[in-house]
């Protein structure tokens, strides 16, 4: 978009941060930011879509619960809001171990983003403006401003871009392309040719959704029903345990069968997944239902979970089943579906396409390499998800304020959570595709679970001011209180009286034949610290959290150990830091390959650079003689 000399004007308020987009990322961004004590200005093409979900209505779920609880433990939103506004919640692998259980919670969809609007709308240093912003304004490789839509030119330090599946969006169904957002919302259509003015490179990913169905026309008796949990976790370790124990609605899981494939099968030549007609690459690991049909022949069904949007609407959301085929193909195969036979549609399945980033353009604080005080956060960045985006919006937002405090920026490593799992592999490694986080990911999950996101990352928060004093101090005391509870625990004698064996009885444990220390007794699988409450004489009352954590780290002690021995190895080399003026051409035995990407990438430390495609351990080696050399 072009403007004449007389349309462009400049707004004579000034701001120390600007942040692009109120999705998820832009929240966190922009709450951080003023939190911070910095004037931070909010840019949304709608403030009716602040916070929105306009794919899954849920928060949390495998990994994705961890990267929330870690938002929460630094002091972000995200659990705060989710707490306030969920209809359903559910520990998910609770038949496996600690290191993968992962809370996900049914949200009201409509309530989350009306809680997260009231949450900003009312937080000091903030202001939000409903206007596209267009341009980032840059001088001498250095960011000045933003220019909107309107012609308007705001001056700020920093610029946080959270610009989700918006920029130059198109949503696709059969034939059907409407150059939109998502939900129908207006595209921001403006910004991609500015950033690539400023030397940025873009890729063009998709997404897609489900169709939204109507309640009343779904044969809830052909399916199975879906409860929550009994006790219900919260996911911000401020929200108090009492007040999550509500009445929760059902969810409800049904199949496709062969007569549902057969269908999509017919009618591949229709999707413009297939034809040639969507140009963006999609997400290998949520996958529409056509793509599910192509490469897991094999497989008779699939699940399709139905959950509803909210409380105060009839629309429920047909998870596992998105797509981008015709609509009378979407008719057809969602009426296949058992319980589904008379499903009306209310709002039809869609791709959307967009521009993204390749994210090795990013530092490790999410400032883009080339363009001082230029931050990026969320899908933007090549990502997929609510809680990935939300995530790196904080620690964009947080690094955004240090940047003007003067202070160096704010670096998750891998062995401190999954938001350095997120973050490392978006800006060094090579992503062709949207970015899903998942326990795999992560090297030391055993130390980076979500019960323990406040013991790791809370102290950090505190540092960097989004933590208070009150709650840092009750931290300390449940640091403490651990510590005692687990010392006492590994010096208690359990004897053999009558009423140990009859417990062990209960829950199938060898009868003892000598005294033995509770701590033993614990760490066999079939026992827990709860259950042997009953024998233990000297226990106090203690916080539900407090327990858990006495009893994973007794029962897992082992295990842990050797993840801490394995975290201090991969310090060494996170801990040994390249000059970034380091000059690749200078250092001699480097093959080609590895100059290109290091330069390409420039890697913060030898721990990131040993993580790069195409660096072999004999480049790293190299890579180090050089810098003890220099």
């Amino acid at each position: 978009m072009k403007y004449s000399a007389n349309s462009v004007w400049e707004n004579n308020d000034s701001y120390d941060i600007i942040v692009v987009g109120a999705g998820h990322a832009g929240c966190e961004a922009a709450l951080a930011g003023a939190r911070l004590g910095f004037r931070t200005l909010l840019f949304t093409i709608s403030i009716d879509s602040i916070a929105m979900m306009p794919c899954n209505p849920n928060i949390g779920g495998s990994s994705k619960g961890h990267l929330v609880r870690e938002v929460d433990a630094l002091g972000g939103e995200m659990g705060k809001v989710i707490d306030r506004a969920f209809i359903q919640s559910k520990m998910l692998n609770k038949s496996k171990g600690p290191a993968v259980h992962s809370l996900r919670a049914q949200a009201d969809k409509a309530d989350y983003s009306r809680k997260m609007r009231s949450v900003l709308q009312n937080q000091k240093n903030l202001e939000i403006r409903q206007m596209e912003v267009t341009d980032i304004l840059a001088e001498n490789g250095k960011v000045t401003g933003v220019q909107t839509y309107s012609g308007a030119i705001y001056h700020c330090s920093a610029v946080v871009l959270c610009t989700g599946t918006y920029l130059c969006a198109r949503c696709i169904y059969g034939e059907v392309s409407t150059q939109t957002g998502p939900n129908g919302l207006q595209p921001a259509n403006h910004l991609t040719e500015s950033l690539k003015r400023l030397g940025i490179r873009m890729y063009r990913f998709k997404t897609g959704t489900p169709a939204r169905i109507d309640k009343n026309s779904i044969d809830f008796s052909k399916m199975e029903e879906q409860k929550g949990d009994e006790f219900v976790v919260p996911f911000s370790f401020t929200t108090k345990m009492e007040d999550v124990q509500i009445d929760q609605v059902s969810c409800w899981l049904t199949y496709t069968n062969e007569k549902t494939h057969e269908i999509i099968r017919n009618n591949l030549d229709r999707s413009p997944l297939f034809s040639g007609m969507i140009e963006g690459t999609g997400p290998r690991y949520c996958p529409s239902i056509e793509d599910k049909v192509v490469k897991f022949s094999d497989k008779n069904r699939h699940q399709v979970f139905i959950e509803p949007e909210g409380l105060d609407t009839n629309e429920m959301y047909v998870g596992g089943m998105s797509s981008s085929l015709p609509e009378d193909v979407q008719y057809a195969m969602y009426r296949s579906v058992p319980g589904l036979e008379n499903v009306r549609i209310v709002r039809n399945a869609y791709a959307i396409e967009y521009d993204c980033i390749d994210a090795r353009q990013l530092k490790s604080t999410l400032e883009f390499k080339n363009v001082e005080g230029l931050f990026s956060g969320g899908q933007f960045n090549g990502s997929s998800g609510y809680e990935e985006a939300a995530a790196q919006g904080l620690i964009a937002g947080i690094n955004a304020a240090r940047k003007l405090q003067g202070k160096e920026g704010i670096m998750i490593n891998r062995s401190q959570g999954y938001i350095g799992v997120l973050i490392d592999d978006l800006v060094t490694k090579e992503n062709h595709e949207p970015y899903r986080m998942m326990t795999s990911r992560a090297e030391y999950r055993l130390l980076l679970r979500q019960d323990n996101a406040d013991l790791r990352l809370t102290k950090l928060g505190y540092e960097i001011g989004l933590i208070d004093e009150e709650r840092y101090q009750r931290l300390l005391r449940k640091e403490k209180q651990i510590q005692e509870e687990i010392d006492r625990v590994n010096h208690t004698n359990i004897g053999t009286s009558e009423e140990v064996q009859l417990l062990l009885e209960v829950y199938g444990s060898t009868p003892l034949i000598s005294g033995i220390k509770l701590s033993e007794l614990i760490r066999r699988p079939e026992l827990n610290y709860q259950c042997l409450a009953p024998i233990d004489s000297g226990r106090k009352s203690l916080p539900y959290d407090v327990a858990e954590q006495v009893n994973i780290n007794i029962k897992y002690d082992g295990y842990i150990k050797r993840q801490q021995r394995q975290v201090e190895q991969f310090k060494k080399l996170e801990d040994k830091r390249i000059p970034e003026d380091i000059n690749y051409d200078e250092v001699h035995s480097l093959r080609i390959e590895a100059k290109q990407k290091l330069k390409e990438i420039r890697p913060a430390s030898i721990g990131q650079a040993s993580r790069i495609s195409g660096v072999s351990p004999a480049d790293v080696s190299v890579l180090l003689v050089y810098l003890q050399a220099n």
